[in-house]
C-alpha cells in the first residue's frame, strides 16, 4: 500500500467513524520541535541512567553528583508542563520518540502491513547477568502494538491483554530489529503479533496480544 492509499484509507476511516482521533477521549498529539538542545539533553540523560546503575564512586562524588542534579531540578521545574504538551514522545526523529521511558528505538517501517524498528539496550535495562530486564520487553512490545493499531489506520484502543514467551537471553548493547503485525481483526477487536531477533536472527522474545479500539468516551 502508497502512502497515498494509506492517507486515502486514513480518512474514509475517519469520514465513517466522526470521533477517530477522540476516542476515549484522546487528544491528538501532534510531532514536537524542541530545539536543538533537546536530542544531546535526551542523550546524555541516557547515559546518567546508565551510570546511575552502574557507577561506583566515592562518598564525597556521589555527594557532589546529587548537588549538581538538585542544580538541573531547580533549572527545569518551573517548565513543567501536561502530558503532550512537552517534547517527550512526540519527537519521532530521535530516539524512542523523545522519551526517556522507551529503549531508544529507530522506526525503519511504518505501515499498514506492519512495522519494524531498531533498538538496543543498555546497561540501565539490565535485570541480571547482563541480560535485558524481562519487564522491559513488555514495554517495548506494548508501544510496538500501538504503533501497529496506529500504522493500520484504526482508532485508538488500549492493550486487552499482552502476552510474551522468552525465546533467549536478550543481550545488551546489541543492535537488535523488532517487526510488529496485526495478524487478524474482529469488529473493535485487533489481535497483534511482535518479535525481537538479535542480528543473527535468533529469536529473542516474542509477543501476542489484544488491541480494544476504544468508544468515545471511554478512558
Amino acid at each position: 500500500m502508497t502512502g497515498d492509499e494509506r492517507l486515502r484509507e486514513g480518512r474514509s476511516t475517519a469520514a465513517q467513524d466522526p470521533d477517530y482521533d477522540t476516542h476515549g477521549g484522546f487528544p491528538v498529539f501532534e510531532p514536537a520541535t524542541p530545539g536543538p538542545g533537546f536530542g544531546p539533553f535526551l542523550s546524555s540523560m541516557r547515559r546518567l541512567q546508565d551510570l546511575a546503575v552502574s557507577a561506583d564512586p566515592d562518598s564525597d562524588t556521589w555527594v557532589d553528583a546529587a548537588a549538581r542534579l538538585a542544580d538541573l531540578v531547580e533549572l527545569l521545574e518551573p517548565f513543567e508542563a501536561a502530558e503532550g504538551v512537552g517534547p517527550a514522545g512526540r519527537v519521532p526523529t530521535l530516539p524512542g520518540s523523545g522519551s526517556l521511558l522507551m529503549p531508544p528505538y529507530h522506526l525503519t517501517r511504518f505501515d499498514a502491513d506492519g512495522v519494524e524498528l531498531s533498538v538496543q539496550f543498555s546497561r540501565f535495562h539490565v535485570g541480571g547477568n547482563s541480560a535485558v530486564h524481562g519487564g522491559v520487553l513488555p514495554l517495548l512490545f506494548d508501544s510496538i502494538f500501538g504503533m501497529v493499531i496506529h500504522a493500520a489506520g484504526r482508532p485508538i484502543s488500549r492493550t486487552g491483554f499482552l502476552h510474551v514467551d522468552y525465546r533467549n537471553v536478550t543481550p545488551i548493547g546489541t543492535p537488535l530489529s523488532a517487526t510488529g503485525w496485526i495478524r487478524e481483526t474482529e469488529g473493535r477487536k485487533a489481535f497483534v503479533n511482535a518479535e525481537l531477533r538479535c542480528p543473527d536472527g535468533t529469536l529473542c522474545a516474542e509477543a501476542s496480544g489484544l488491541m480494544v479500539r476504544l468508544l468515545p468516551g471511554q478512558p
